[in-house]
C-alpha cells in the first residue's frame, strides 16, 4: 500500500529533546528550525544543509514537498513523495519530516511548531522575509557543485 502524504505526517513530540530533562546547559536547547524543499535525487547538499541547521538549532524539521504540490509548481520529482520523505526522515540530523501540500502552510507550521528559525537556501534570498513577524529567517549558502536540477539535466544528456 502506497503512503500518501496525510499518513506521512508524524506529530510534533510534546517537548523538543533535553526539556525538562536537567542535562548540560546548551544554548540550542527549545529551538526549532523548520525548512522546505523537493529533496528529489537526495545528494551532499541535502546532508549539509541538514548538519548545518541542526548545529545551530536545537530541533530540526524538514518539510518535504508532495508530489501533487511539485505539480503545482510545474515540477515534477523522479522519486516519488513516499520515497522522498522516508529519505528524509533517515537522516539523522532531521528530527521530524513533515508534507508539503501548499505555499500558504509555512505560517501556520511555523506556528503550530513553534519555530523560532525559518531556513531556506540562498537562492530563495528575500522570498520569505514576510515571515521575519514570526520567526528568524535565515538564507544560507548552497553547497556549491551539487543540485537535485543539475543532476537530472546530466542524466537525461548522458542517457541521450
Amino acid at each position: 500500500m502506497q503512503e500518501s502524504a496525510s499518513t506521512l505526517a508524524s506529530p510534533m513530540p510534546a517537548a523538543a529533546p533535553g526539556h525538562g530533562q536537567g542535562l548540560v546547559a546548551d544554548t540550542r536547547r527549545g529551538t526549532v528550525a523548520l525548512t522546505y524543499g523537493t529533496y528529489d535525487l537526495f545528494h551532499v547538499g541535502h546532508v549539509r544543509l541538514f548538519r548545518r541547521i541542526k548545529e545551530r538549532f536545537g530541533f530540526l524539521i524538514v518539510a518535504v514537498s508532495t508530489d501533487e504540490f511539485n505539480a503545482v509548481k510545474g515540477k515534477r520529482s523522479v522519486v516519488p513523495f513516499a520515497d522522498r520523505i522516508e529519505i528524509v526522515r533517515a537522516c539523522r540530523h532531521v528530527d521530524l519530516a513533515i508534507a508539503e501540500n501548499e505555499w500558504a502552510q509555512k505560517e501556520s507550521d511555523i506556528r503550530e511548531y513553534g519555530c523560532t528559525a525559518f531556513v531556506m537556501g540562498d537562492d530563495w534570498s528575500g522570498r520569505f522575509d514576510h515571515l521575519r513577524a514570526l520567526c528568524e529567517v535565515i538564507y544560507l549558502p548552497r553547497t556549491g557543485g551539487v543540485s537535485s536540477s543539475e543532476l537530472k539535466a546530466h542524466v537525461v544528456k548522458t542517457a541521450a
